[in-house]
């Protein structure tokens, strides 16, 4: 358990930031994906230890925007060695209060099957929890609204000392408005508990987080993560977008478990697919002189993702919280972000790394 004391003024001051020398400042963008977003933890850990690039600014959804705010508490404490321990101990965080609290048990077997990418939706544990929810709303079976991410969080990060610190890395938290249907980003002097929570919010397993007379869903549904906050008011003109949610897959899915993970993976990387559409108009609009390059950014962009390993695990692995499962995945996202860096690093600051058209076009 974290004993969690700010102190009154941010770690990293103006001078620090200066003294960052060479290191390329980008943005990133972090996908949600529940248990998932271990993934994305092991590719913060790596860049972070790698420590040649400096995060500017952070645009991030669900299990992403939990992991952003854990890295921007733990950089404005102790720099990529305080984020990295921010980020250790929120996933410990998330594993023990899963443990407790999580709707889906797994046994010995199951773990087994999980480790070895063998598909886990047929756990009578998930079954049974899937069967429930379908039926009965979280305002019948959750009504107190109890969410165990609500200690976690209280337990990890500091947010009012996060608001307040004018050198911590720039927050954009990505949220869905029941109401309207469009997407609402929660700037840094905005960000909440309750924002927080909004953008993680399951609709079927916990009740619309309700902010100044609106009620908010999961971010997933209309941002995954959004870029545009990054292009409006993010420094660097290079954009890491880290991958939760496969965008291929190599089979097409036979079994109704796996049809409904594809659906939900091709309706969480709509929004992505959309903005990159947009980016890779303007940029031609750029390149052909048709826009005034003063005033148009010509984004550059970097994707981070191991398809081959998130497309073997199933949606029901997304509510596994053992450590195991967790670290493995971890792992995973430490190698990937390396060969990501070996391969890329040059090119940050000069040119996309991703072929944008081969890739979401």
């Amino acid at each position: 358990m974290s004993d969690r004391k700010a102190p009154k003024d941010c770690a990293t001051t103006p001078e620090q930031m200066a003294a960052r020398g060479d290191r390329k400042p980008v943005n990133l963008a972090l996908q949600g994906g529940g248990a998932h977003g271990a993934f994305a933890w092991g590719v913060l850990d790596q860049l972070l230890e790698d420590n040649r690039l400096a995060i500017e600014a952070l645009s991030a959804t669900s299990a992403g925007a939990i992991n952003a705010v854990a890295l921007a508490y733990g950089m404005s404490l102790g720099g990529p060695e305080g984020a990295r321990a921010k980020l250790d101990e929120l996933w410990r965080e998330i594993s023990t209060a899963g443990f407790m609290w999580g709707p889906v048990r797994t046994t010995p077997v199951e773990r087994w099957l999980t480790l070895n990418h063998i598909n886990s939706d047929l756990s009578p544990s998930y079954m049974f929890f899937q069967t429930l929810t379908q039926m009965f709303s979280p305002y019948i079976l959750n009504p107190f609204d109890f969410n165990p991410l609500k200690d976690v969080l209280h337990k990890v990060v500091d947010l009012e000392h996060l608001r307040k610190c004018p050198h911590a890395t720039r927050l954009f938290i990505n949220a869905t408005n029941v109401r309207t249907g469009r997407i609402h980003i929660f700037k840094h002097d905005e960000i909440t508990e309750a924002a927080v929570l909004a953008s993680a919010c399951l609709p079927y397993i916990f009740k619309a987080v309700e902010i100044d007379g609106e009620a908010y869903w999961d971010g997933g549904y209309t941002g995954n993560p959004a870029i545009f906050p990054l292009i409006y008011q993010g420094a660097s003109r290079d954009v890491i977008v880290v991958h939760i949610n496969a965008i291929a897959r190599p089979d097409i899915p036979k079994t109704a478990p796996a049809i409904l993970d594809r659906m939900n993976e091709i309706s969480f990387n709509s929004t992505l697919m959309n903005e990159m559409r947009a980016i890779a108009f303007v940029a031609r609009l750029v390149d052909s002189g048709a826009l005034d390059p003063e005033r148009y950014a010509h984004m550059l962009i970097h994707s981070i993702r191991n398809d081959a390993e998130m497309a073997q695990h199933s949606a029901a692995s997304k509510l596994n919280p053992d450590w195991e499962f967790l670290c493995h995945l971890r792992d995973v996202g430490r190698t990937t972000a390396k060969a990501w860096l070996d391969a890329n690093f040059d090119k940050v600051g000069r040119e996309s790394s991703v072929d944008i058209a081969a890739t979401f076009l």
